[in-house]
Protein backbone atom coordinates (compact mmCIF):
# COMPACT_ATOMS: atom_id res chain seq x y z
CA UNK A 1 0.00 0.00 0.00
CA UNK A 2 1.11 3.44 -0.85
CA UNK A 3 1.52 6.04 1.99
CA UNK A 4 1.46 9.19 -0.14
CA UNK A 5 -0.12 8.45 -3.46
CA UNK A 6 0.80 10.68 -6.25
CA UNK A 7 -1.86 11.66 -8.59
CA UNK A 8 -2.51 14.48 -10.97
CA UNK A 9 -5.20 16.93 -9.62
CA UNK A 10 -8.77 17.10 -10.91
CA UNK A 11 -9.33 20.51 -12.63
CA UNK A 12 -11.81 21.85 -15.20
CA UNK A 13 -11.27 24.64 -18.36
CA UNK A 14 -14.33 25.94 -20.08
CA UNK A 15 -14.78 27.37 -23.30
CA UNK A 16 -17.47 29.85 -22.95
CA UNK A 17 -18.99 30.75 -26.52
CA UNK A 18 -20.79 33.87 -26.35
CA UNK A 19 -23.76 35.18 -28.59
CA UNK A 20 -21.06 36.54 -31.04
CA UNK A 21 -19.40 33.45 -31.91
CA UNK A 22 -16.43 35.09 -29.36
CA UNK A 23 -15.18 33.20 -26.71
CA UNK A 24 -13.95 34.09 -23.34
CA UNK A 25 -10.33 33.89 -22.20
CA UNK A 26 -9.06 35.38 -18.75
CA UNK A 27 -5.77 37.08 -18.12
CA UNK A 28 -3.78 35.03 -15.26
CA UNK A 29 -3.79 37.40 -12.11
CA UNK A 30 -1.18 34.71 -11.00
CA UNK A 31 1.66 32.79 -12.01
CA UNK A 32 1.85 31.15 -14.89
CA UNK A 33 1.37 34.40 -16.63
CA UNK A 34 -1.08 34.83 -20.01
CA UNK A 35 -4.44 34.57 -21.15
CA UNK A 36 -6.27 30.96 -20.28
CA UNK A 37 -9.81 29.41 -20.54
CA UNK A 38 -11.39 30.15 -17.30
CA UNK A 39 -10.43 26.91 -14.85
CA UNK A 40 -9.32 25.60 -11.89
CA UNK A 41 -9.30 22.83 -9.06
CA UNK A 42 -12.22 20.70 -8.72
CA UNK A 43 -13.22 20.71 -4.81
CA UNK A 44 -13.40 17.79 -2.88
CA UNK A 45 -16.87 16.44 -3.27
CA UNK A 46 -17.72 18.55 -6.27
CA UNK A 47 -18.20 16.84 -9.69
CA UNK A 48 -16.10 18.23 -12.31
CA UNK A 49 -19.56 19.80 -14.06
CA UNK A 50 -20.52 21.89 -10.83
CA UNK A 51 -16.51 22.55 -10.78
CA UNK A 52 -17.02 24.28 -14.08
CA UNK A 53 -20.25 26.35 -13.71
CA UNK A 54 -18.61 27.64 -10.53
CA UNK A 55 -15.24 28.18 -12.21
CA UNK A 56 -17.16 30.64 -14.69
CA UNK A 57 -18.78 32.12 -12.43
CA UNK A 58 -15.88 33.05 -9.97
CA UNK A 59 -13.67 33.82 -12.92
CA UNK A 60 -15.75 35.97 -15.42
CA UNK A 61 -19.08 37.11 -13.48
CA UNK A 62 -21.05 34.79 -16.71
CA UNK A 63 -23.76 32.29 -15.41
CA UNK A 64 -22.82 29.77 -18.73
CA UNK A 65 -25.17 26.75 -19.20
CA UNK A 66 -22.92 23.37 -20.31
CA UNK A 67 -23.33 22.18 -23.21
CA UNK A 68 -21.27 19.61 -23.68
CA UNK A 69 -17.87 17.67 -22.55
CA UNK A 70 -15.22 18.39 -25.05
CA UNK A 71 -11.91 16.58 -23.77
CA UNK A 72 -9.23 15.71 -21.11
CA UNK A 73 -6.08 17.21 -21.78
CA UNK A 74 -4.05 15.52 -19.08
CA UNK A 75 -0.17 15.93 -20.25
CA UNK A 76 2.19 15.75 -16.98
CA UNK A 77 3.70 18.85 -18.31
CA UNK A 78 0.28 21.02 -19.36
CA UNK A 79 0.81 22.81 -16.03
CA UNK A 80 4.26 24.03 -14.72
CA UNK A 81 3.20 23.94 -11.23
CA UNK A 82 1.82 20.38 -10.96
CA UNK A 83 0.44 17.50 -13.09
CA UNK A 84 -2.85 18.29 -13.73
CA UNK A 85 -5.81 16.84 -15.80
CA UNK A 86 -8.38 18.83 -16.80
CA UNK A 87 -11.70 18.06 -18.03
CA UNK A 88 -12.61 20.30 -20.38
CA UNK A 89 -16.54 21.26 -20.95
CA UNK A 90 -18.05 23.53 -23.72
CA UNK A 91 -20.41 26.12 -22.39
CA UNK A 92 -22.83 29.33 -23.55
CA UNK A 93 -23.26 32.23 -22.00
CA UNK A 94 -24.34 35.90 -22.31
CA UNK A 95 -23.52 39.68 -21.04
CA UNK A 96 -20.69 40.90 -20.68
CA UNK A 97 -17.82 39.23 -18.95
CA UNK A 98 -15.33 41.04 -15.74
CA UNK A 99 -12.47 39.29 -14.36
CA UNK A 100 -12.49 38.42 -10.73
CA UNK A 101 -10.93 36.15 -8.10
CA UNK A 102 -7.59 34.76 -10.17
CA UNK A 103 -8.55 36.42 -12.74
CA UNK A 104 -7.63 40.43 -13.96
CA UNK A 105 -9.61 40.75 -16.19
CA UNK A 106 -11.99 38.76 -18.69
CA UNK A 107 -12.88 39.61 -22.17
CA UNK A 108 -14.29 37.80 -25.44
CA UNK A 109 -11.55 37.09 -28.18
CA UNK A 110 -12.42 35.86 -31.79
CA UNK A 111 -11.49 31.93 -31.14
CA UNK A 112 -9.07 32.45 -34.76
CA UNK A 113 -7.15 35.61 -33.16
CA UNK A 114 -6.50 34.45 -29.73
CA UNK A 115 -4.26 36.79 -27.12
CA UNK A 116 -0.69 36.27 -26.57
CA UNK A 117 0.86 34.86 -24.32
CA UNK A 118 -1.70 31.74 -23.74
CA UNK A 119 -0.88 29.64 -20.37
CA UNK A 120 -0.58 26.48 -20.11
CA UNK A 121 -1.65 24.25 -23.27
CA UNK A 122 -5.04 26.06 -23.56
CA UNK A 123 -3.95 27.17 -27.42
CA UNK A 124 -3.86 23.56 -28.28
CA UNK A 125 -7.52 23.23 -26.52
CA UNK A 126 -8.76 26.65 -29.05
CA UNK A 127 -6.72 24.89 -31.81
CA UNK A 128 -8.75 21.62 -31.05
CA UNK A 129 -11.67 23.33 -30.76
CA UNK A 130 -11.83 25.14 -33.78
CA UNK A 131 -11.27 21.75 -35.95
CA UNK A 132 -14.00 19.66 -33.78
CA UNK A 133 -16.48 23.10 -34.97
CA UNK A 134 -15.21 23.45 -38.50
CA UNK A 135 -15.09 19.38 -38.73
CA UNK A 136 -17.90 18.12 -36.30
CA UNK A 137 -14.92 15.52 -35.46
CA UNK A 138 -12.75 14.99 -32.57
CA UNK A 139 -9.44 15.14 -32.94
CA UNK A 140 -6.97 11.51 -32.65
CA UNK A 141 -5.60 11.24 -29.18
CA UNK A 142 -1.80 11.08 -28.28
CA UNK A 143 0.28 10.29 -25.80
CA UNK A 144 1.18 13.30 -25.01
Amino acid sequence: MIDNPRNPAPTVDIIIEMEDRRIVLIRRKNPPPGWALPGGFVDYGESAEAAAVREAREETGLEVTLIEQFHTYSNPDRDPRQHTMSVVFIARASGVPKGADDAAEAQSFDPEKPPEPMAFDHGRIISDYLSYKRSGKRGRFTLS
